[in-house]
């Protein structure tokens, strides 16, 4: 993937599928250095993050969701959440449910009028006709994941792929 400083570039961030992605790399993303190393190699007009959010506070792993978030909106991102709903699955376990596609399909469309180039954080198969639709609106599509959990369709059809291990460097937290 090519980043170009006369492009107007936007970020798409599939919440859940990108923290899938880096915790197969291993690392812990500092999301102001993210967004610095678009900004230091693009016209970057906007971050969005997307994710389903529980309302349950008592279970850690979900309060450090919302403080993320809420982190997230007060550093350069726009937030996108909807609340997730809970099933029971056929051996009585609890499975939690909070697709963002839609949400992330429609935002990549309203935004295509204005940028040129649009990087998707996200390995999902399920964004390859998005990624097309854009495509047609004159928007060269990247993506962002790792092999690991990249669908082949979606790389296929992108302009371009980063592999996550490529820009560790530049996004890793750095130590304390």
């Amino acid at each position: 993937m090519i980043l170009n400083l006369n492009e107007r570039t936007a970020l798409f961030i599939d919440g859940p599928n990108f923290y899938s992605s880096i915790r197969d790399v291993g690392i812990k993303v500092d999301y102001t250095r993210l967004l610095e190393f678009f900004r230091s190699r693009s016209r970057f007009l906007r971050a969005y993050y997307y994710t389903a959010l529980m309302d349950d506070r008592t279970d850690e792993r979900l309060d450090f969701l919302r403080r993320l978030t809420d982190w997230l909106g007060f550093n350069g991102y726009t937030v996108i959440t909807k609340p997730a709903k809970v099933f029971q699955d056929t051996a009585g376990g609890q499975i939690m449910k909070g697709n963002m596609d839609i949400e992330i399909a429609i935002d990549m469309l309203d935004m295509a009028p204005y940028v040129d180039h649009a990087i998707l954080c996200s390995g999902d198969g399920d964004f390859r006709r998005l990624v097309e639709a854009v495509q047609r609106r004159g928007v060269r599509v990247s993506i962002i994941s790792t092999e690991q959990i990249l669908a082949s369709e979606l790389k296929r059809q992108a302009d371009g792929f980063m592999d996550l291990h490529n820009i560790e460097q530049d996004i890793r937290q750095l130590e304390r």
